[in-house]
């Protein structure tokens, strides 16, 4: 069976509703739908709902260690940034653990671990991660198109696509062990997750339209990952086998195509996946539910499609995007906000003087400090919010 094991700060933090409970329950039975098979014998998730634990989701074989805020069931509408975690960690127990890239499998612990698979581990992990958080109901239409169109604007705005192709992010584990870089978009970090994920929606598409709606990613997964069903050993695979496997599903030249998208410098075209399906992705200048409710989560402000910035809850820098107007005005990750146009900084008064300079040719005044040195910026934005 399947347990969802609980922990939390407070009693009051665990008072989770049958409904809540309910679509938990259905991400097993959807999972095991999807795939066909189960890897294991029994299976844990440890769930901690805490803002003392780390934030950690790492997969094994037959369980799960799983951190999010404590306010997880009782700010439902809040935590839904969270709610795609426990779906991708349960995941992993078929897509990572049974099925494994051959160059991360070694068999011993002399032998150096390879990841050039991870665009299937994680990014087709990704993939179902949200699809399960969708099927189970622990995400919404309405939440699920939010996340994947913040994805996609992350992605499509990405300037390090234009020189890093994915397979080569493969390797930031080793490299950079997750450390804080400071042009991120630009240098690229891990981005075998998302993107990897965006290459995956465009092969589920390429496959709908082909096969004329009869067949899906689905069937990929019922033949890559739901073989052998209750063996929790480990089945490696190729590159190659990955395409045989693409081409049983529906005939296409797909080893070109995952050479092109994963293997090369692939800097447009990463939206093709919705665009198959008939969806367009657009810019307003009114937030998404979702993305308010990132931002309430993190307390901080995201203004990376608009003057470039991303900060957190005490106006730090903590991303500025490649050639952008903060990227001009010489802001760095690490730099405070003091003041904006002369008042005191916080999230609303960055927004409104990017509101009011709209559609000018007035810049925005800023004042910065970094260490123990204070400095007035001009940014150059008139773009408006979005």
């Amino acid at each position: 069976g399947v347990k969802l094991n609980i922990f939390a700060d407070k009693p009051a933090q665990l008072a989770a509703t049958p409904d809540q409970i309910a679509k938990h329950r259905n991400l097993v039975t959807q999972a095991v739908k999807t795939f066909g098979a189960q890897h294991y014998d029994h299976y844990d998730f440890l769930f901690a709902l805490s803002d003392t634990q780390s934030g950690v989701g790492l997969e094994h074989h037959r369980s799960s260690e799983n951190g999010v805020g404590p306010d997880y069931f009782t700010d439902w509408d809040a935590a839904v940034g969270d709610r795609d975690l426990l779906p991708h960690e349960y995941t992993h127990s078929w897509d990572g653990k049974f099925r494994r890239g051959a160059d991360l499998w070694t068999p011993d612990y002399r032998t150096p671990m390879q990841g050039s698979l991870l665009w299937v581990y994680e990014g087709q992990t990704q993939f179902w991660g949200n699809v399960l958080a969708a099927r189970s109901g622990l995400m919404t239409r309405d939440e699920m198109m939010g996340s994947l169109a913040y994805d996609a604007a992350m992605y499509d705005t990405r300037p390090g696509r234009q020189w890093r192709p994915v397979v080569d992010t493969t390797n930031d584990p080793t490299m950079s062990q997750r450390r804080p870089k400071a042009w991120t978009s630009w240098q690229r970090s891990e981005d075998y997750y998302v993107e990897g994920m965006l290459v995956w929606i465009e092969a589920d598409s390429i496959i709908r339209t082909r096969s004329k709606g009869k067949r899906s990613l689905d069937d990929f997964a019922r033949a890559f990952f739901g073989i052998r069903d209750r063996d929790w050993g480990e089945v490696t695979y190729t590159v190659a086998d990955v395409a045989k496997t693409l081409n049983a599903v529906e005939p296409y030249d797909w080893a070109t195509f995952l050479d092109d998208r994963i293997y090369k410098v692939h800097p447009t075209g990463v939206l093709q996946g919705f665009t198959n399906g008939g969806y367009r992705l657009t810019y307003t200048d009114t937030q998404t539910p979702y993305l308010k409710a990132i931002e309430k989560a993190s307390k901080g402000v995201n203004l990376l499609w608009s003057s470039g910035l991303n900060l957190d809850k005490d106006g730090v820098v903590t991303q500025v995007m490649w050639e952008s107007a903060a990227f001009d005005a010489g802001l760095a990750v690490g730099q405070k906000l003091v003041s904006v146009d002369g008042l005191k900084y916080d999230a609303g008064v960055l927004k409104d003087a990017i509101k009011a300079a709209s559609g000018t040719k007035a810049p925005i005044q800023l004042i910065v400090s970094v260490n123990d040195q204070v400095r007035p910026v001009t940014l150059k934005y008139n773009g408006g919010l979005r």
